[in-house]
């Protein structure tokens, strides 16, 4: 079987995550790995796009939010005391504690972090959430506005309507029309084809050229990419490893999108059971595949490709491999 990630434990097959992927802007169109309209939500991979708003209405700089707040607001962040005392410096910006975030507290996806909590008799606070960066951006947006920020994270806020009507810069379609539900931080996420986000984040990669908000957004994510994940994730990885010359974003249940900031492609993929573990090694064997890395990345890159399956003892006792079979679907 193609186009799925395999898991094996020692020589034999265990597992497979089934992967559905699409790389859009490529000069001969797009490319695809299972189905390319396949419709799912977008997550946090969508951030960068709640971002832009902010920084083209002048609320980032009304807030005084330079590149390290503009990465956080695109994060899905570690919960790391760096992450968590930069959100906390955000809210004090705009004259707010953490009880005006919406989003709930959990624990750091940052291990050390997680365990330093336990260690100390702690519990996670809402800065702690990989999106408190986010939230805190939401909130300066409606300062910027002078909107209400109570509800800010509900459909029908003005704060939410803005990021609709911005969407519609990077997008073929109408995001009034796409159907939104609350993601896990409570703002709201749409259902899309994966097409569609492959081609808004190769738009973004292309207007990031000449558009200031676009190229700040970019930018940020791209020169701090420790501010915008967490050490062992996916994203941190690809962007560290071809030096910024990638972006790449991830979503919760199994979303990854992944754009060239030389370039003007955009990919967009997911790992339908919503594993996370396989979005490495789908999104990098179709890269490969597709020859948009170079040499020294495909090298650096090689651990993401092909990971080994450790145990509790760290002891390497099987692999991850992607299988794929991308084919032509048109223009991108």
């Amino acid at each position: 079987m193609v186009n799925r990630v395999r898991v094996f434990r020692g020589e034999e097959l265990e597992s497979e995550h089934v992967v559905h992927a699409v790389v859009a802007g490529l000069p001969g169109g797009a490319m695809a790995v299972g189905d390319p309209g396949l419709v799912t939500y977008w997550r946090s991979a969508m951030k960068p796009f709640q971002v832009v708003p902010l920084v083209r209405d002048g609320g980032a700089a009304a807030a005084d939010f330079g590149q390290a707040e503009l990465a956080l607001a695109c994060a899905s962040h570690g919960g790391t005391d760096r992450h968590v005392d930069l959100a906390r410096g955000m809210l004090d910006r705009l004259g707010l504690d953490e009880s005006a975030l919406a989003c709930g507290p959990h624990k750091p996806y940052d291990r050390e972090a997680a365990d330093a909590l336990v260690r100390e008799g702690r519990v996670p606070s809402r800065l702690h959430n990989n999106c408190s960066g986010k939230h805190s951006g939401i909130l300066a947006l409606c300062q910027q506005h002078g909107w209400d920020s109570a509800g800010y994270q509900e459909y029908d806020h003005p704060a939410q309507r803005r990021v609709r009507s911005s969407m519609a810069e990077w997008v073929d379609s109408d995001p009034e029309s796409w159907f939104w539900a609350p993601d896990g931080c409570g703002v709201p996420t749409p259902k899309l084809a994966l097409a569609e986000m492959a081609r808004a984040f190769s738009r973004l990669m292309l207007s990031a050229k000449q558009d200031e908000a676009a190229g700040t957004v970019v930018e940020a994510m791209t020169d701090r990419p420790l501010l915008t994940s967490a050490q062992g994730r996916v994203p941190l990885t690809i962007m560290q490893a071809t030096g910024g010359r990638l972006l790449a974003k991830e979503g919760a249940e199994g979303v990854l999108c992944v754009a060239a900031t030389d370039d003007s492609w955009g990919l967009a993929l997911k790992i339908m059971d919503g594993s996370l573990r396989g979005t490495g090694p789908a999104a990098v064997e179709f890269l490969c595949a597709l020859d948009l890395l170079r040499p020294d990345e495909t090298e650096r890159l090689s651990g993401l490709r092909a990971p080994p399956l450790i145990n509790t003892r760290g002891e390497a006792v099987g692999r991850l491999e992607a299988v794929l079979r991308p084919v032509p679907v048109g223009s991108g």
